[in-house]
């Protein structure tokens, strides 16, 4: 391709200079992106998680006015605009799970999700409230997902709006939690790759692994990048890409695409533009899925069970989350009642939060 071509390809891309378009070396020469919740706050999340508990119901069955939260909500309420919003993510630290049963420590999960938006299910079985640890599967099995392994994992968005995890248990090792900024993958890409970039405007076909709406079919087609009123929104699962090549009927994966593929999830990986952090127990980490991919690198786990990495996660659907293109909800999955994707839904199935792995 001539200089001139490359320049022509470029021209016909939009770039975007807004919140999203960060890097991590930036962002961790700033502290802004992290709070440690201060005495009064930890005290009224106390009080709260004692006053759901005492109305003896099911975590999934507390509502809003359960949690009676004022300064934490508020605090909530900023951080959710600027994961929305803003640059995509932000780390609360301090949550005091060591002192709290993993019934206390989920309830008190599930009221600071309600503040940022309704839980939604996070797969099959009609998860409200998943469990982020190893339970011994085999990561090559086209329907096992890769937070049921203690497989490293490819950089990847999640079906919902915003992705909560609360740490519970740290790994013997590894287990190192890193974000990308999608928009600035795209920046880099059409700039420098722009024959690429073009690749993952186009549909990829992507499995349910096994989880399938009703009317719909085993595997679905998704671009990776869709410019939408004024932002960048990215969708992106390559394991799920990769997997639904082996499902009937589904198209192969072209040059293009693949190479595509590779190149973006090696971009993801470059200390450039990558931020890592460190999970500590009590950590809460929120993300936005249309502008951030997250990773995780492979870890070795304690042999005591009572030790084991464990993770508490929320898939919520925000009713004031960014305009999203018609696919995330026509194509990709449902809607909520306030027209956000609703996760994963499979005919039957009852919502319900489990207080273990499964």
């Amino acid at each position: 391709m001539s200089a001139t071509q490359v320049s022509a390809t470029q021209a016909a891309l939009p770039l975007f200079d807004n919140a999203q378009a960060w890097t991590g070396p930036d962002m961790a020469a700033r502290t802004d992106w992290i709070h440690a919740l201060d005495a009064d706050e930890v005290a009224e999340l106390r009080a709260a998680v004692a006053t759901a508990m005492a109305t003896g119901r099911p975590v999934q069955a507390l509502t809003r006015a359960d949690f009676p939260l004022d300064r934490l909500a508020a605090r909530l309420d900023a951080i959710r605009h600027e994961v929305l919003h803003g640059r995509g993510f932000f780390l609360m630290r301090g949550v005091p799970v060591g002192e709290w049963s993993l019934a206390e420590s989920a309830a008190a999960f599930w009221g600071m999700g309600l503040v940022l938006g309704e839980p939604v299910s996070q797969n099959g079985k009609g998860h409200v409230l998943g469990h982020v640890a190893n339970l011994g599967l085999d990561y090559g099995d086209p329907e096992v997902r890769g937070y049921q392994t203690s497989a490293h994992l490819n950089y990847h968005t999640d079906s919902s709006d915003v992705v909560g995890l609360l740490s519970l248990r740290t790994p013997k090792s590894g287990g190192l939690s890193s974000i990308v900024s999608s928009t600035t993958l795209w920046n880099r890409l059409a700039a420098e790759r722009p024959d690429l970039a073009r690749a993952l405007l186009e549909p990829f076909p992507y499995t349910r692994w096994g989880e399938v709406p009703e009317g719909r079919d085993p595997w679905f087609g998704m671009p990776v990048f869709t410019p939408w009123q004024g932002r960048m929104i990215g969708a992106y699962v390559g394991s799920a890409v990769r997997k639904a090549q082996r499902l009937p009927g589904v198209p192969p994966l072209s040059a293009a695409q693949q190479e595509a593929m590779a190149a973006l999830d090696a971009l993801a990986g470059d200390p450039a533009l990558r931020l890592d952090m460190d999970f500590r127990p009590g950590d809460v980490q929120w993300l936005c899925n249309h502008g951030i991919l997250h990773s995780r690198t492979a870890y070795e786990d304690w042999p005591e069970p009572a030790r084991r990495r464990h993770l508490l996660r929320l898939w919520l659907a925000c009713p004031d989350g960014p305009a999203l293109p018609p696919a995330f909800t026509d194509t990709y999955q449902g809607r909520t009642e306030t027209g956000r994707p609703d996760g994963i839904r499979v005919p039957g199935v009852p919502l319900h939060a489990p207080l273990e792995p499964a």
